[in-house]
């Protein structure tokens, strides 16, 4: 019995010879020894060199880690974390796995080796100083407090002056000068640092001591990180109570130490308090506040001058304040009847006669802004962004789905259709100024409330409807029970310290809504969900909830395992396991007919009960992903879910077929779609992606896609010759990865095309091409077309969109581009390749096109949008272009060379190449050269090194970074 099921085993397990997966059987316990082995040394080597990383982010100077550095020990970190998970499937493997389970082991260990031998030479300084004293802000245009701004600069220059305190009234535009100030003194470099910390009202030592230590680093004692920062500028921006510098820990500036302190506040006595010199900011004149006004509020205002003088009137009521004078522009924007100004000036004017303090009538102008948001909708969702922490960045994304989740937005056909209208309700609060757009950010568009606005819209949400709102203070304990308005609507806690929720705080009658994510909480009493009967929305994301009852959004509870029986929540739209380490579907949740969001990327995860997903007919969102290649998804389970427009999931090659037929023959199209068939660890980061991974069976078997397929992976697959046939023509692919496929051939075969009017490839703009053996060629002739035109040989626009194109490790592959090509791809931006032994030029001609053109004859290269070429351990490359060659690309800007490419010698010729009548040196004019080869070759046109610019590399095993 042992023996047939080692032969199941081994025959499982295709590809190398078969003696070496009876090895691995065999040895499999050796294996995975050495495995725990290799592991616990690359997790050692990390912490070394993290001990190492941070003494030297703690010495004088303030500086960063090295690029190198951090990408290390990010690659460690996933490695380590990928090595419990082959552990666990190690462990958990059937006895007639033994071959597959020694050959992963045996692959990851390799793997885990090589990263070992790459780890930072401990002996070198991991990190680097940094490059400037901080990051600039982003700031808006100034209008009028030119003045000001002049005599805060002088303060700050002024040896004896230490401490600078700047006050004035909320919405004068303290923060604004202070954003300016802190760029300028970015680019003076008078100080090491510069450092901004916002207070906020609720002020906490301990949070306005990880706010500047956030600023600076980590760090146990934050009096000497300032100290270690040596001469620097601490800006408080929006202090609201006195500040013991003792108490908070920041050294007392002065003259001898060369460091200052400038704070912003809109009280004076908390100048006084620390002892700042003090600079009051004044509203603007008259004539300043009308200019900033008629910037905001429209060109066609701005022409209408039967409106200026209601128009003076209106602004004169802002009382030169530049937050209420925007937020009141934005208001009133484009709007052209002379009636609504009227009747905005008088309501105007009676607000602010009901209120005698001046930061009341600063609200009230805020408040006829809110208040003239036509639609009530609208209002609530400008309500809501009062839940996030004070000057907390809000992604928009995120925002408009708990916006959806509120019921904020009208249910609609689709749920793309309720984005947009979210993205709509943005736009209408943008433009009247309530929410400041923030586009530049990694992760995506971003708003944020100004503090003015965020102090009228609490003072509303006290009111009706009701929050409770004290998110990111720091809180280690729910406020007391006395805090609490039985009638709270909307509480949120988000951002704080809290680990145990009592009950006997909560009110229970009225709360709809409970935010309490990225809390320390652990467990929450069962009477909890009992007593809260009108809770909706619960969000317990990135908590370290262990075994709660009953949820909404869990996303991030790592320790999270099971869960207990759902079937009374049949009333939820939303449900969130992602990254949670469940095993099993939770019990009843084939109860929750509602759900529209389903995410279960969860890798311990089993399956999905056959039966459950047709139960889930109003499914528009859903994710499943295991890291269990033979759990896959069921393409008749999927065909109820006809409102589906978002998913990710895994099937296997059948059911993928059957899955991407329903869906042509319903003319259904997913708006977004990451689908995998097999295994694979490249992840899919982007949409309508389709991912075919290590599947050994292809052959004879014709893998179906969705046409509008975008980004197309293949990993792993080593019967496939070529990609794509005359049924496949991937004719929206945009991103095109094909990695570890041992047969392969080349990309595009012609004998496919010769007689079709198939166009692949003809949207693609990036090619990554890596471990290919075999491939010898992007595009193979077929065999008897000999030297037939372009035009016979290849459809006109297959890759004809091509930007940038990465070959790495195709051994095969001779010369990367032929001439015959070009016509086609004429677009390339970026070229790629390194480690392709065999490679002898990148752009060739072939005979017959010498013999055609003649001897003498010059045969051009057109590459009109080539910026950068990069060739790494290429020890056969011996030439760019072929010698009867000239490269037409003005737009080139770096050519790389590292590594082992000793036998290239000749950088070619670039047209014009004749004036005169006689042959002259010419080069692109942006083009610098980096090489570490010694010696070049330039008997064809003698002064072309003279019109180069070569910046030499000493180390030829530098490996140059991949954008």
């Amino acid at each position: 019995m042992e023996c047939i099921e080692s032969a199941v085993g081994i025959a499982n397990c295709l590809g190398p010879p078969v003696c070496k997966y009876l090895k691995y059987h065999r040895k499999l316990n050796d294996y995975v020894i050495n495995y725990g082995r290799i592991r616990d040394d690359l997790n050692c080597k990390k912490k070394d060199i993290e001990l190492q990383l941070k003494a030297e982010l703690l010495s004088p100077g303030g500086k960063k880690p090295k690029q190198g550095v951090e990408n290390w020990l990010k690659d460690a970190e996933e490695m380590i974390a990928e090595a419990q998970d082959v552990e666990n499937q190690v462990r958990n493997g059937r006895y007639l796995c033994r071959a597959w389970n020694g050959k992963l082991v045996d692959e990851k260990t390799r793997e885990m080796k090589e990263l070992l031998g790459k780890a930072p030479n401990a002996s070198e300084a991991l990190a680097m100083d940094r490059p400037r004293a901080g990051l600039p802000l982003l700031t808006a245009e100034l209008v009028g407090e030119g003045a000001v701004r002049n005599e805060i600069w002088a303060c700050l220059m002024q040896e004896k002056v230490s401490k600078i305190g700047i006050w004035g009234m909320g919405g004068v535009g303290k923060t604004s000068i202070m954003k300016h100030i802190h760029n300028d003194l970015l680019e003076q470099q008078r100080f090491e640092r510069v450092i901004w910390v916002t207070i906020s009202k609720d002020f906490k030592v301990m949070k306005v001591q990880d706010n500047i230590a956030s600023a600076l680093g980590r760090a146990a004692i934050l009096s000497e990180m300032l100290k270690k920062a040596g001469k620097h500028v601490l800006i408080l921006d929006d202090v609201w109570d006195k500040v013991s510098l003792e108490e908070v820990g920041i050294p007392e500036p002065s003259d001898s130490n060369g460091c200052k302190l400038a704070l912003t506040t809109r009280s004076k006595h908390v100048c006084k308090y620390i002892g700042c010199t003090v600079i009051k900011v004044k509203p603007l004149p008259e004539e300043q506040a009308l200019t900033l006004f008629l910037s905001k509020v429209g060109p066609n205002i701005v022409q209408n001058q039967n409106l200026m003088p209601i128009l003076r009137l209106v602004v004169e009521e802002c009382a030169g304040l530049p937050l209420t004078i925007v937020v009141v522009a934005g208001t009133l924007k484009g709007e052209e009847d002379p009636l609504i100004w009227k009747n905005a000036l008088r309501e105007l004017k009676e607000r602010i006669e009901k209120v005698g303090v001046e930061a009341a009538k600063v609200i009230e102008c805020l408040k006829f802004s809110f208040d003239h948001l036509k639609d009530e909708k609208v209002k609530y969702c400008f309500l809501y962004c009062t839940v996030y922490p004070e000057d907390f960045e809000i992604e928009k994304d995120e925002l408009i789905e708990c916006w959806i989740e509120e019921g904020f937005i009208d249910d609609m056909g689709t749920r793309q259709e309720m984005k947009d209208k979210g993205h709509v309700i943005l736009k209408k609060l943008e433009a009247s100024c309530l929410l400041e757009n923030i586009t530049d950010r990694v992760d995506g568009p971003e708003v944020k409330m100004h503090d003015g606005v965020r102090e009228m819209a609490l003072l509303i949400t006290s009111m009706n409807p009701r929050y409770m709102v004290q998110a990111g203070l720091h809180l280690e304990e729910l406020p007391e029970k006395e805090q609490w308005s039985p009638d709270i609507e909307k509480a949120s806690l988000m951002c704080n310290y809290i680990s145990e929720i009592s009950i006997d705080v909560l009110p229970t009658k009225c709360l709809t809504t409970l935010l309490l994510q990225e809390n320390p909480i652990k467990k929450i009493s069962n009477s909890f969900f009992t007593n809260m009967p009108c809770l909706s929305v619960l969000n317990l994301s990135f908590t370290e909830i262990e075994k709660p009852l009953t949820t909404l959004l869990l996303c991030g509870c790592q320790e999270l395992r099971d869960l207990p029986c759902l079937s009374m929540l049949q009333e939820l739209k939303k449900l969130d396991l992602s990254r949670t380490k469940i095993e099993e579907v939770p019990e009843g949740m084939d109860m929750l007919i509602k759900l529209r969001y389903l995410d279960l990327e969860v890798f311990t995860l089993k399956e999905i009960p056959a039966g459950l997903l047709p139960k889930l007919v109003h499914l528009q969102h859903l994710s499943f992903e295991v890291d269990n290649e033979k759990t896959s998804l069921k393409a008749k389970e999927m065909e109820p879910l006809k409102k589906l427009e978002c998913f990710t999931g895994r099937f296997d090659i059948n059911e993928l077929n059957k899955f991407i037929s329903s869906m042509q023959q319903s003319k259904k199209n997913l708006i977004k779609y990451k689908l995998q068939v097999g295994s694979s660890f490249m992840p899919a980061r982007r949409d309508k992606t389709v991912t075919i991974g290590r599947v050994q069976n292809w052959e004879g078997e014709l893998i179906m896609h969705p046409i509008e397929i975008q980004h197309l992976n293949i990993v792993g697959c080593d019967y496939l010759r070529s990609l794509v046939d005359d049924n496949s023509s991937f004719k929206n692919a945009i991103e095109l990865r094909i990695y570890d496929c041992k047969g392969i051939e080349c990309v595009v075969s012609l004998s496919s095309f010769a007689s079709s009017s198939a166009h692949p490839f003809q949207s693609l703009e990036m090619l990554d091409l890596k471990h290919l053996p075999k491939l010898s060629a992007l595009i193979m002739k077929d065999a008897g077309i000999g030297s037939a035109t372009t035009s016979t040989l290849a459809p006109s626009t297959t890759f004809s969109h091509l930007k940038k194109i990465y070959v790495v490790r195709c051994s095969s592959m001779k010369t990367l581009l032929p001439h015959w090509l070009l016509p086609n791809i004429q677009n390339p931006e970026e070229i790629w390749v390194s480690e392709c032994d065999e490679i002898v030029e990148i752009l060739g001609a072939e005979t017959s096109e010498v013999e055609e053109e003649g001897s003498d004859a010059l045969i051009k290269f057109d590459l009109p949008k080539l910026r950068r070429l990069t060739f790494w351990e290429l020890p056969n490359l011996k030439s760019i272009c072929s010698k009867s060659g000239v490269m037409v690309c003005d737009s080139l800007q770096v050519i790389e060379v590292f590594g082992d490419c000793d036998k290239l010698k000749r950088i070619p010729p670039f047209v014009p190449l004749v004036g005169n009548g006689q042959p002259y040196a010419y080069a692109p004019p942006s083009l610098i050269i980096f090489s570490s080869t010694e010696w070049w070759e330039w008997d064809d046109h003698p002064n072309f090194k003279n019109v180069l610019r070569f910046n030499p590399v000493e180390d030829k095993r530098y490996e140059p970074f991949m954008v």
